[in-house]
């Protein structure tokens, strides 16, 4: 249940540069919940070590925990598509450190950099697809009766 999207293999180095301009150097204690479902969706991050948990609100049960994030990862895609709030919850699992970006800022980037924007859609873009297949193999295999078994 690891992700393997990672900034350097999803933007060109140009544009990595440019929005690593924007990070901010920051950590979590284990249990410390980065977000909850539901909630605006005003920043991002891209782990630097130690693990996160995606999670999924499940009515009458725990959360379900959908994927762990680690290097490289970027947590949080709900901050590039209206309405911007968040579609899962994440907690750290164990002490992390990150680069946390402002979503306002990162967005206005976008706006005045086509090319950059295109970048930046693309790649999260394509982190919220494997996102949204992680939800549903990981569904599957709690709740399906019997389970996703890994194939389509």
């Amino acid at each position: 249940m690891t992700s393997v999207t990672t900034t350097s293999t999803a933007l060109e180095p140009v544009y990595r540069e440019r929005l690593m301009r924007l990070a901010r150097d920051v950590s979590f204690p284990p249990g410390t919940r980065l977000f909850k479902e539901g909630q605006r969706a005003d920043r991002f991050w891209i782990v630097r070590g130690g693990t996160v948990a995606l999670d999924l609100h499940v009515p009458g049960r725990r959360p379900a925990v959908i994927e762990a994030l680690g290097h490289g990862a970027l947590l949080g895609w709900s901050w590039h598509f209206p309405p911007y709030l968040w579609h899962m919850g994440a907690a750290a699992t164990t002490p992390v450190r990150a680069w946390e970006f402002d979503a306002e800022s990162v967005r206005a980037m976008c706006a005045e950099d086509p090319a950059f924007g295109r970048a930046v859609a693309v790649w999260v873009g394509g982190v919220a697809a494997q996102r949204l297949h992680a939800t549903r193999v990981r569904l599957l295999d709690l709740y399906a009766p019997y389970g996703s078994g890994g194939q389509w």
